[in-house]
Parts: structure tokens; sequence; C-alpha cells
């Protein structure tokens, strides 16, 4: 259960109402330790949140710092404004004017671990066992993959290395606390590659235009998230290119951003 795990290690849970289809039931912020705390992907800019953030923040004797997964809206939004109100620095791998983290740091209580992927300055943050996984692993669904040169490849390499951890629960960026790390991490690597698999199949069946690959490898995604299963069709077509294994003549799908 939730409540259990988090009390053990000491870690709060704060949701924001901010739910949606790519946030399932709102943004996870986590308040970790005590005298002084730290406070992990502070979320969006809504005062409910932030007044709720603050007073964790306050019955757990003062932040030590704040540390960002990645630095995505709904997770980074308001970490400028609850630096300044509770006089702590902001730590990321890529958000202006933070503290500079990266792959093998040692931050507080937290080891970062970079996982590529779902944006290229995710990581994953390990204190005590307990991995904050932002959007490298939901606590329910499965992420998008944005394109990027070896992101799918570096995605999955870092689901291995997670894997291959001793972790008592993953606290993720969306969804409740995962209480079997190994299976949920098995999971997402069992549906990464048969959605690979899949891929390939549509290209050997003579499947070249975005929407017939879409409609053939992701025929389960509603209609809302159809645009996020582009973009990741995009990286897994960069994955098969960077292996050599992307036949000739297939569109791409556009990523503007």
């Amino acid at each position: 259960m939730e409540v259990p795990v988090l009390e053990r290690h000491d870690v709060a849970l704060i949701r924001a109402e901010n739910p949606g289809p790519f946030t399932l039931s709102g943004t996870n912020t986590w308040i970790v330790g005590r005298d002084p705390c730290w406070v992990v992907d502070p979320g969006p800019a809504l005062d409910a949140h932030v007044a709720a953030i603050e007073a964790e923040v306050r019955a757990r004797g003062g932040a030590r710092g704040i540390v960002l997964t990645h630095d995505h809206a709904d997770h980074a939004e308001v970490a400028p404004e609850l630096a300044r109100s509770l006089g702590v620095r902001v730590a990321a791998t890529r958000a202006h004017g933070a503290v500079g983290i990266a792959d093998g740091d040692e931050l507080g209580p937290f080891s970062v671990i970079a996982t590529p992927g779902h944006a290229p300055d995710h990581v994953a943050l390990v204190a005590d066992r307990m991995c904050f996984t932002g959007d490298a692993v939901l606590g329910e669904g499965s992420v998008f993959i944005a394109p990027d040169p070896g992101a799918l490849s570096g995605y999955l390499a870092a689901l291995e290395r997670l894997h291959a951890m001793d972790l008592a629960a993953l606290c993720p960026g969306h969804g409740p606390v995962v209480t079997d790390p190994a299976a949920k991490i098995g999971e997402y690597l069992a549906h990464r590659r048969e959605r690979e698999r899949r891929v390939v199949a549509a290209l050997g069946a003579g499947k070249r235009r975005v929407d017939e690959l879409l409609d053939e490898v992701w025929d389960d995604a509603p209609a809302v998230l159809r645009p996020a299963a582009a973009v990741t069709l995009a990286a897994h077509l960069d994955k098969l290119e960077e292996e050599g294994r992307l036949p000739g003549g297939v569109e791409r799908p556009k990523w503007p951003w």
C-alpha cells in the first residue's frame, strides 16, 4: 500500500489538481525526509498545491532544496517561485538558473540516474531505496518517448539499470506508488519491446505512412493520445534507423517542438 511504504521511508505525496490525459490523476510532488526536507518536482503553479507543499515543508522543519526529474511545466513550473518562498535553490539538469546535476551525482539523500527518453534532460532520483521516477515510469499506463538521438535506446538502457537495482518502491510523476518496482519496470521493458516488434512487423508488411503504422501498432491508443503515440513512433523509427533496420520510403511523424 502507498501509505505504509511512504511512512517507512519518511516520504509525503502531494498531488496537484491538474488531472488530464497526460497527467492522469495529477502531478505528484514528493517531500523527502525532514530537518530539513527536499522537494521533488514541485509541479504546476496552482495556489492550493503550493500552499500544501509549503505547509508540509514547515511541518518537516524547513527545506534544504528543490530537485527536478525534468523541466516539463507540469513538474517544474512553480519551482522558481517556490524556491524564493522557501529560501532554497533548484537542482536540475538543464532548468535555467538551477544548480546543475548529472548522472552519477550525489545530491543530499539522492543518487542521480540519467533516464533519457521522455525528455533528454530526464533523471531519476534514488534515496533510501525509493526511486523518484518522474515520467520515466508512471504508476499506471506508459509514457511517450521524445525523438532525440539515441532516445529510445537510452531509455531502454536506463530501465535495465533501474531494473537491476534493489528498490523498495517507485514514486512516479503521475499515478500511484509502485510497490513492486521490478515487476513494473519489467512490464515497461516488455511493453516497449513489443511495440518495436509490432513496428518492425508493420514495416515488413509494407506499411510506410504514419497513419498506417499508428493504426497497426497503436490501435489501443485513444484518439486524445494519438499525437503522443506519433511522437513515440518517431523515436522507434529513429532507433531502427540507428541500427540500420529501417527500410526506405518510411514517412516520419512531424516533431515541431
